[in-house]
């Protein structure tokens, strides 16, 4: 399985080869809450709407009080896409996905020169840094708690074996000129190592890379077991890819950055310091969640102390408008791929193919396509439903379905 793609760049001229993929706009747009309005009119639903809409990528190149940025938003936001981006049909992305994860490749480190995302470098000890100004994070909704870089991919090594590399997706919100808050979920392996370089009093060298290849995204939403501690989800986007993704070294912190990110955000996670996450806005939400609802804000979130910004020339700013099909796809295609391979392992030949729906927003509800041949497959059928639900935690629900079922398609499903 291969695409020509090495980056976010070549994943949008590949698009463009395709009607009805990708849209772009000069009309000027306020990423305070209207970028988000603008595009769930055009269709991907968001912002707590159900259920999810299937919309275009789209590219916003006028946005209000950042004349020199531009925003995209939904580039993940179509099963079909996804597929289009990662070199397979969609009816096989379970299944590809779930090779690339168990066949990892090991990313590279190349020179500064070789890195795209470092032509351009702000740092934070300049008197004119601004977090703020320099990039415009959107809000969206008016009850956010602030601004949030919602595709920002955290990466991460542990203070006691530089070894262990993590990279996952968090939310962040901008709190200052240099600061952001972060909420890492209990468990999650990046915090983690926040832990052990707080309980030794250290800070945590962290960079947020945004604007991505699309394979390093979807990579990047596994999760444990399937990828364990030590498991570096890089790798992921590299066996999609058939090559290694490349990183370079930060010009501000002693971790690495994706070499071929639009922007990326160096800075440290600062041991024995907590913010309320909607400490300038006090409107006791933080953004809207995946199964579409606004969360709460988190009254004690960790700080991350901006050292730099880097950015290629003529940045994207990479965004995800949720809860909508985006956020489904990115959820969804791990949690498939979790699921065959520990089906596939332990009854080989049973499951079919599995869907994460989006009425479950990627995590709350499987469907599982499987073969009977004879009477005992009826008590198989429940064993891969348990191991569907032992691989993946958030796993609520599982439909079983026969061959002759489209797992794609609830009337089908619902009417059998």
């Amino acid at each position: 399985m291969t695409a020509p793609i090495q980056d976010l760049r070549d994943a949008i001229a590949l698009l463009q080869q395709h009607d009805n993929q990708y849209l772009e706009t000069d009309h000027p747009v306020d990423p305070n809450a209207e970028l988000a309005g603008v595009y769930r009119h055009i269709g991907a639903g968001g912002t707590v709407k159900r259920p999810t809409r299937i919309g275009p990528a789209m590219m916003f190149n006028n946005i209000k009080g950042y004349p020199h940025s531009r925003i995209l938003v939904g580039m993940h936001a179509s099963r079909q896409r996804a597929a289009l981006l990662l070199g397979c049909e969609a009816s096989q992305l379970a299944l590809e996905v779930g090779k690339a994860v168990k066949k990892p490749v090991a990313p590279v480190v190349v020179p500064a020169s070789s890195a795209p995302c470092q032509e351009q470098i702000f740092l934070a000890d300049d008197p004119d840094f601004d977090l703020r100004t320099l990039l415009p994070a959107p809000t969206n909704t008016p009850i956010d708690a602030g601004p949030f870089f919602c595709l920002g991919l955290a990466l991460a090594s542990d203070p006691d074996d530089a070894s262990l590399t993590d990279v996952t997706i968090h939310r962040l919100c901008v709190q200052g000129r240099d600061e952001l808050s972060m909420f890492l979920a209990a468990g999650r392996h990046i915090e983690v190592f926040r832990q052990k370089a707080e309980a030794a009093g250290k800070p945590l060298p962290i960079t947020i890379n945004m604007g991505l290849d699309p394979a390093i995204y979807i990579g990047a939403c596994f999760e444990a077991p399937t990828t364990p501690f030590g498991y570096n989800e890089l790798g992921v986007a590299g066996a999609l890819r058939q090559r290694p993704v490349e990183l370079v070294q930060g010009v501000s912190v002693p971790e690495k950055a994706i070499a071929r990110a639009e922007i990326v955000i160096e800075g440290e996670l600062l041991p024995g310091v907590r913010v309320r996450e909607d400490q300038h806005t006090n409107s006791g939400h933080a953004m809207p969640e995946f199964p579409g609802y606004c969360g709460g804000a988190n009254p004690s979130l960790p700080v991350i102390k901006v050292k730099a910004v880097t950015m290629r020339n003529n940045a994207i700013l990479q965004t995800l408008v949720g809860p909508g099909e985006e956020h489904t796809t990115l959820a969804g295609l791990p949690t498939e791929a979790s699921i065959w391979n520990a089906v596939e392992a332990a009854i080989p030949g049973f499951l079919q193919n599995v869907y994460a729906h989006t009425a479950g927003g990627g995590k709350f509800l499987g469907i599982l396509q499987v073969k009977k041949r004879q009477p005992a497959d009826e008590g198989r059928q429940g064993q891969a439903a348990l191991l569907a639900l032992a691989t993946y935690s958030e796993l609520k629900n599982i439909i079983l379905v026969d061959e002759d079922v489209d797992i794609f398609d609830s009337d089908d499903i619902c009417g059998r």
